[in-house]
């Protein structure tokens, strides 16, 4: 029988077009125009005004959020009042501590240019970022201390809904420690220590770090609850915990890096400890979790040889190092816990 559906360009057009929607978003968070609204509804003539908006382009800009969801509207274009929506004033005000946007400023100012030579990288397999002139990416963003502020702002804006996430659905009553490898600026430590009263926690990162994590902590009164560890993982063995956890970590490295860093782990966990890798995880089938796949690319782009992975990679690997029982955890959106124990 014939199938009365017949081919709709839509889809196509919608993901071909999408820089239009995702460049206007990122503009607006460059501009502050959220934390602007923060404190209660502006008309478009004052928008204007304060973001130094040039007339030709307010409306279309301000109208534009408003169709795609990110902004409210009171009466006409310009002359109403504009206002955020419940989602961009929890999480676009950049006085809020729920405040996700370093992920996007982030894009803004370095992936969204980046993602421009997807094809050249395509092509030659080859990160297009610093490393394309003998760089290192991480040797680059660690040695400017704006740049590393924004890289570990991303870091968090992007992971604290897993976090949340993670803190509500793991069972963390066996254990007793936690150490975050790489925690950056100690966003999951100070999560979980309101969260999980029992927990002693640690943020491991390297020694640049330690002063950002540790005023994060101080921020929060936390101090007696949250220690700072220094070290490089690739050289120096791991602080010993129960529950050892590696937000967006193992993907920027090749295989054989995974695998160290899988039996530094392994190194310092007690029997019965637990390896929790926060991570999109790329469902087996590879077939369904675009997002995961997306960011696999974005590590081409950024690192060269790092990669995403399925949860039946992470279960091959870790049995491969000695972990007895793995499980993937969903999390929030496209992000998954693979979990290890050994």
């Amino acid at each position: 029988m014939a199938s009365n559906t017949h081919p709709n360009p839509s889809h196509i057009m919608q993901v071909g077009t999408g820089f239009f929607a995702t460049k206007t978003l990122l503009s607006a968070v460059e501009l502050g125009l959220f934390s602007r609204l923060a404190a209660g509804p502006k008309t478009g003539v004052q928008l204007q005004r304060e973001l130094e908006l040039n007339p030709r382009a307010t409306a279309d800009f301000l109208d534009a959020l408003v169709a795609l969801g990110f902004l409210s509207r009171q009466g006409d274009s310009v002359v109403g009042t504009y206002g955020n929506t419940a989602d961009t004033d929890a999480f676009l005000d950049r006085a809020k501590p729920t405040y996700v946007g370093g992920m996007l400023e982030f894009c803004n100012q370095r992936l969204y240019r980046i993602w421009g030579d997807l094809t050249q990288a395509l092509r030659s397999g080859q990160p297009q970022s610093e490393m394309k002139s003998g760089e290192s990416f991480f040797a680059a963003v660690y040695a400017d201390e704006k740049r590393l502020e924004q890289f570990l702002g991303a870091m968090a804006g992007i992971q604290m809904g897993a976090f949340a996430a993670l803190s509500s659905k793991f069972d963390f009553s066996p254990y007793k420690t936690l150490c975050d490898v790489g925690g950056a600026g100690a966003a999951l430590c100070t999560l979980l220590a309101g969260t999980h009263e029992h927990l002693s926690l640690t943020s491991f990162d390297l020694p640049v770090v330690a002063p950002i994590a540790e005023r994060n902590i101080r921020q929060r009164g936390l101090q007696e609850r949250i220690s700072v560890a220094s070290g490089d993982f690739f050289a120096d063995p791991l602080p010993r915990a129960d529950v050892i956890v590696m937000g967006n970590i193992l993907h920027d490295w090749n295989l054989e890096k995974k695998l160290h860093l899988l039996q530094a782990a392994y190194d310092a966990l007690p029997a019965g400890g637990v390896l929790i890798a926060i991570e999109n995880i790329i469902d087996d089938a590879r077939s369904q979790n675009a997002f995961g796949l997306l960011m696999s690319l974005n590590m081409l782009l950024e690192l060269g040889d790092g990669f995403d992975y399925t949860g039946a990679d992470f279960a091959g690997w870790t049995r491969q190092i000695g972990f007895k029982q793995t499980s993937v955890m969903p999390l929030a959106g496209p992000t998954s816990a693979a979990i290890a124990y050994k």
